[in-house]
């Protein structure tokens, strides 16, 4: 008998992508009899609800429940879903995302076989909308320039990592080591990941285990992402120091070196030409990427649209994590 498996899903205001989910659920090669859908709304105010319900009515035969997430965050949505789950293993799938048909059916059999205590996948990156811009943000948000060593990402071989995108546990696992940390708006599955690792369980990856992720549409979208990213990173790091890594540390470090040498060069005229060499190298580094990858995919626009991506992910990132410890000093003083 298969076991029952609930997928987790928070949302807000996801009109345009949420009927792709569920749509990707249905598709599923897992039993529909031993599958439901735990929706946690942030109260939308556009026409999300709508298209569930208009789902709902079409398929009756999915088990299928919208809750209210009266505090909105990502974490809250996911511990209510959580505790009105009735499945032996919880899914966490998100709004903006699409699963492979065999999606929930490789994420048990990883689960049964003891691999890991909480078991993800790769994503493949899809524009969240047509034109060059949202073309551009879907290929730096899944290029090594944008997302560093992210393995989930870049396609690796199966095996333990530091965390997954969403994941598939068994609901024994939240009685253990507790729910999402709602005090973290960002970063809460590498918080929770993190945890998972401490407790003596082993975060595993499969890239059999696939999903579509729509990136963000527009460079404002992206940049308010990667600043809110950035920022409860480090409300992260002060609890977790050993889960700083290389691709985190970058950014801060280049916005500070930015802004330190700019000061700089107020005072000492040598300052300004180190300011702009490392502006160049910086710049000629994305284009050259840039170059690289529209030749690759025959796309021009490229050129000019992944550097623009990829700085406003670095520039964004880091100056969240700067502005997170601004803000922390000054409360202290």
């Amino acid at each position: 008998m298969n076991p029952k498996v609930s997928i987790i899903v928070p949302c807000y205001n996801e009109q345009t992508t949420i009927r792709l989910l569920l749509d990707a659920v249905l598709a599923q090669t897992y039993p529909r009899s031993q599958m439901e859908i735990v929706i946690a709304d942030g109260l939308s105010r556009d026409k999300t609800r709508d298209v569930i319900a208009a789902f709902q009515s079409e398929h009756p035969d999915l088990a299928l429940r919208i809750l209210d997430n009266q505090r909105r965050g990502i974490p809250s949505a996911l511990n209510l879903a959580v505790s009105m789950a009735r499945g032996e293993i919880i899914v966490r799938l998100d709004a903006h995302s699409m699963p492979e048909p065999d999606y929930l059916e490789r994420c048990v059999q990883v689960l049964e076989a003891g691999k890991g205590a909480n078991v993800g996948g790769v994503w493949m990156i899809r524009p969240g909308a047509s034109g060059w811009i949202a073309e551009s943000i879907a290929a730096a948000a899944a290029h090594p320039l944008g997302v560093g060593d992210a393995m989930y990402r870049l396609v690796p071989n199966a095996g333990p990592v530091d965390t997954v995108p969403f994941g598939a546990f068994r609901r024994e696992l939240i009685e253990k080591i507790g729910g999402f940390d709602e005090t973290l708006l960002s970063n809460e599955d590498y918080e929770f990941n993190t945890r998972v690792r401490q407790s003596g369980g082993v975060v595993w990856i499969d890239p059999q285990i696939r999903s579509t992720y729509f990136a963000r549409a527009t460079l404002g979208a992206l940049a308010a992402q990667y600043w809110r990213y950035g920022f409860w990173k480090l409300k992260m790091i002060r609890r977790y120091p050993d889960t700083i890594r290389w691709r985190q540390a970058l950014p801060p470090a280049f916005v500070a070196s930015l802004v330190g040498l700019l000061i700089l060069s107020f005072f000492f005229p040598l300052i300004k030409f180190i300011l702009i060499l490392e502006i160049f190298c910086y710049l000629a580094a994305l284009t050259i990427a840039g170059i690289h990858l529209a030749l690759r995919q025959r796309k021009p626009l490229l050129v000019l649209g992944l550097p623009l991506a990829v700085m406003a992910m670095h520039l964004s990132w880091g100056s969240g994590f700067l502005w997170s410890i601004v803000s922390k000093t000054s409360k202290n003083g």
